[in-house]
């Protein structure tokens, strides 16, 4: 025994000497351009094909890396037993900024294999020591991380461009998923914060979804599906050459849930929100920024429009002697500064630092310009409660494709609010206090706002919250009716005088002879009586 160690020991010592002299003897050039040679020997007679993609591309982060990264996570740690995914039993845990969602990721150095389209690969998880780094304005990791992809040389052709975007997409869907939306909103007077960005963000958690908003059922579903098409329409918008977005204008008065609608819509998308702030935008330059910095999957809000920038009906505005020039996209040239417009010369509130010069023509060229298409995936949605203020160029197609009227609470959108609120499903209410809820809903006009808030009051009481909804919509429909009686006789009262009027001033006949009213019947009078002294002193 001890013998073999002594040989054991003398071999390693010979091997060793050999190295050394090796090192001394043959310069580093000649040993490198042997080891890339034994490399290409052994890839010529290989049958695989090995990619890697590392974490730091130079100094900028590699955007594939974190794909691989999500999508080997999300295969790790599938449980179901036709999981495309055979990973090993040690994983990582992680769970990253605005999220709530723990993940999975594979270990240091752990290999797992994956199909695609029925062609098998493995994925390796390599993580090195990083050599010391000299003096760089960018600290990098202390740990070299990447990832080992080897593919069948026969397979490379026909899966690996397909199975790298499928992954790329994929990730971005378990981002949505796991990651929290965020409601951004623009910073005050366009200044950024301490990343350089002009929108500030905030978790969003509203919980309104299509289930929940209370709204005709009809007109919910022909929303739904028309999200949905749009968000699996990247090929056909491709294909008609159109930029992937689309608006929504959401009209009504308030409080019929057209925030509720907004928040739906991002819940169902799964898309982040940007609210912008018009008054806190200077001018339309600054206004492109804001929308090159959102982000694709997001919905781009401006909520009461018709009050945050001067956007007057300029068909009005030349019926009633106003003059208006033409600009670019059928915007005009209005300025939101002018007289009467918030913030400009005629705001008592403006202390004269205000600069804002948003124009419509901006703002058009904001939704279906060519900055419009900077981005992909964009839905804008605007909301207003005097869409008869909105200019027509805003209004057509391209820019707000589908025009959502919030009308006031419907009897199957009361039906909601009862399930919502007070757990009422159908068959749970008397078929007599469905009739006279069905009897006055329409006729008393109310919002599903005023509604809830009837219903949240007494949700501890089904039965009195019932008679005290029946009650408040009684009251309110009997006030309309008397509004509406009231607005008939005023209406018939001036009716009459338009009649009275408009038989003074009528022609009438005097003597024969057809006259005017008023003081021209009294001239014509004296003018008569004159000829006729004439006539008498001829005869």
């Amino acid at each position: 025994m001890k013998e073999l160690w002594t040989t054991m020991a003398s071999l390693m010592g010979v091997l060793a000497f050999c190295q050394t002299l090796l090192h001394t003897v043959i310069p580093p050039e000649l040993r490198f351009a042997v080891l890339k040679l034994f490399q290409r020997l052994f890839n010529c007679f290989s049958s695989y094909c090995y990619y890697e993609i590392t974490e730091i591309d130079g100094v900028n982060t590699n955007e594939l890396y974190n794909a691989v990264q999500l999508y080997l996570s999300s295969s790790a740690s599938s449980t179901t037993p036709s999981a495309a995914a055979t990973s090993s039993n040690r994983l990582s845990l992680t769970r990253g900024l605005n999220s709530s969602a723990i993940t999975f990721g594979l270990a240091n150095n752990d290999r797992l294999s994956d199909v695609f389209n029925g062609v098998s690969v493995v994925w390796e998880h390599i993580v090195t020591p990083r050599q010391s780094q000299t003096f760089s304005w960018r600290p990098l990791p202390e740990e070299k991380r990447g990832f080992t992809l080897r593919i069948n040389k026969r397979d490379k052709p026909q899966i690996l461009e397909a199975y790298l975007d499928f992954i790329t997409e994929k990730a971005n869907e378990i981002r949505r998923k796991n990651q929290d939306r965020l409601l951004y909103t623009n910073s005050r007077g366009g200044s950024l914060d301490s990343r350089g960005h002009p929108w500030e963000s905030v978790p969003f958690k509203h919980p309104s979804t299509f289930d929940t908003l209370a709204m005709d059922p009809e007109k919910k579903a022909e929303i739904m599906s028309d999200l949905r098409d749009f968000a699996d329409g990247q090929a056909f918008y491709k294909r008609t050459g159109r930029a992937w977005k689309r608006g929504y204008l959401l009209y009504g008065p308030p409080g019929t849930g057209k925030s509720s609608m907004i928040a739906a819509m991002a819940n169902f998308l799964g898309y982040d929100i940007y609210d912008l702030e018009l008054t806190e935008v200077n001018t339309n330059s600054e206004l492109r920024k804001l929308l090159m910095k959102t982000s694709s999957k997001s919905i781009i809000v401006i909520e009461d429009i018709d009050c945050s920038i001067n956007l007057t009906n300029r068909k009005k505005s030349n019926s009633n002697g106003g003059r208006s020039s033409g600009g670019a996209f059928d915007g005009g040239s209005e300025m939101r500064t002018g007289p009467g417009a918030p913030g400009g010369p005629g705001d008592p509130d403006n202390n004269g630092n205000n600069n804002n010069s948003i124009t419509l023509s901006g703002l058009l060229n904001f939704t279906d310009g060519l900055w419009s298409c900077c981005g992909s995936e964009r839905i804008f949605v605007f909301t207003t409660n005097h869409i008869e203020k909105l200019d027509p160029a805003l209004l057509r197609s391209g820019r707000m494709d589908m025009h959502v009227f919030m009308s006031y609470c419907s009897f199957p959108s009361l039906k909601i609010l009862l399930k919502n609120y007070l757990g009422y499903d159908d068959g749970d209410i008397e078929t007599e206090v469905l009739a006279k809820l069905a009897e006055v809903i329409d006729e008393a006009e109310m919002t599903p706002a005023d509604i809830s808030e009837v219903l949240i009051k007494n949700r501890r009481d089904n039965g009195k919250a019932l008679r005290e909804l029946l009650e408040a919509l009684r009251i309110r429909a009997e006030k309309k009716r008397v509004v509406s009686r009231r607005r008939r006789l005023v209406a018939e009262v001036e009716e009459i005088a338009e009649e009275e009027k408009r038989a003074l001033d009528s022609p009438k006949e005097v003597g024969g002879v057809a006259t005017g009213g008023g003081d021209d019947v009294e001239v014509n009078y004296k003018k008569g009586g004159k000829e006729g002294e004439e006539d008498n002193g001829i005869n």
